[in-house]
């Protein structure tokens, strides 16, 4: 089981997980030009796709989906609430729409796949744990705050990729108007550094194999806040810690079994 980044970020975001006889990608917020250049740096050709899985609806992670969905005639999971997110946003027509709940679990082409609900400012979003006969990778982004079923659903993961949105301090001494730093900032905007780095401290990390810093703000964050914030939690080496990049994404990460 691998996966990998397009790009992560409020300028758009796509993660890609292959497992069992599954290729998916998570959310796809860049031109149908751009999402091509970014599989193909990362050996894929959008007919590689099993189809596209929707976490919520908006800009960011929505506005390639129609067009790449139409152009490769791909099946989209998404939630309701998402589904009239997405209609609202006039991504166009969808042609196989497949609807789960934001509590339901589900697979596509053996991967099993755990969805779970999360405080965001959105309609009915969703986050995911992954799951093949080895490994789960588990993906928390757009989450302003944590609850204790997240975090029991998370628990166990053999990778971690875990919004480290922005530096509170960064935050607040930045331009933003204030009613947007109050948005990002709430229990249903997104994960500053510290609060992600508490919710490593309240699950069961022992089977981690990569942890991955996800949707930094290119404005209010660091990678090196982001590693330090969660090298403190994992008491680890902050190299150990990858960061996905708005630009360059992230490169394949593999989970192994291991030996004895």
């Amino acid at each position: 089981m691998r996966f990998a980044s397009i790009g992560s970020g409020s300028s758009g975001n796509g993660t890609l997980i292959k497992g069992a006889g599954a290729c998916l990608l998570v959310d796809c917020g860049f031109s149908l030009k751009e999402t091509r250049k970014r599989l193909a740096r990362l050996g894929l050709d959008a007919e590689d796709l099993s189809g596209l899985l929707v976490t919520h609806g908006h800009r960011d992670h929505i506005s390639g989906v129609g067009v790449l969905a139409r152009a490769y005639d791909l099946p989209v999971w998404m939630t309701v609430g998402t589904q009239k997110e997405c209609q609202q946003a006039n991504i166009g027509r969808l042609s196989d729409v497949q609807l789960f709940y934001s509590n339901e679990a589900f697979a596509i082409d053996g991967l099993e796949i755990e969805s779970f609900p999360v405080p965001h400012d959105a309609r009915e979003p969703s986050q995911f744990v992954f799951s093949d006969d080895s490994f789960r990778v588990g993906l928390l982004t757009d989450t302003g705050s944590s609850t204790k079923h997240i975090e029991r659903v998370l628990s166990g993961c053999d990778a971690l990729l875990l919004e480290c949105n922005h530096d509170m301090d960064l935050l607040m001494a930045g331009d933003y108007p204030l009613a947007l730093k109050q948005r990002v900032s709430s229990q249903y905007g997104h994960l500053d550094n510290i609060t992600a780095g508490q919710i490593l401290s309240k699950i069961d990390c022992s089977k981690l194999q990569h942890l991955v810093a996800m949707h930094l703000s290119q404005k209010n964050n660091r990678p090196e806040l982001a590693r330090d914030a969660l090298s403190v939690a994992m008491e680890c080496e902050q190299q150990w810690i990858k960061v996905a990049d708005q630009d360059a994404g992230l490169a394949w990460c593999e989970l192994k079994l291991k030996k004895g």
